[in-house]
């Protein structure tokens, strides 16, 4: 049986996890969904097309807002590193190898590994050690 990993706490790289550049918002959500797990909140069109993603205690916001992709995203704490691997592997991550590793913030250390998401944000997923 498969451990379900629990996603905690989303931290953006630059200001805002709730503002993430994406180029086009109707061909990122299927990875989000399928891959990554979330549920769609909401949608808006208004100042520019974006939706709010949900999973467990997280919440995300993609949005065509004119920002790079390839210099955002976000740090996710999650409860099992491992377990959240498989399970987005499981839901289709095209990865066999995790490449994990130790990083240090502050005075805490995570085992994280990283992903790209087809519509190029980064996420950095770990768990405290």
């Amino acid at each position: 049986m498969q451990t379900k990993a629990v996603f905690k706490r989303a931290r953006p790289y630059q200001e805002d996890e709730m503002n993430l550049p994406v180029e086009n918002l109707e061909e990122a959500i299927p990875f989000y969904e399928t891959v990554m797990g979330f549920q769609t909140v909401s949608r808006s069109d208004t100042p520019c097309k974006s939706t709010v993603l949900a999973r467990d205690d997280i919440q995300i916001g993609l949005a065509e807002n004119g920002g790079d992709p390839t210099q955002d995203g976000c740090f996710f704490e999650v409860n099992d590193v491992e377990a959240t691997f498989n399970e987005l592997k499981a839901n289709g991550l095209e990865r066999d190898d995790a490449e994990y590793r130790v990083d240090t913030y502050g005075e805490n250390s995570f085992r994280v590994f990283f992903i790209i998401a087809p519509d190029k944000l980064c996420y950095c997923i770990g768990q405290r050690v």
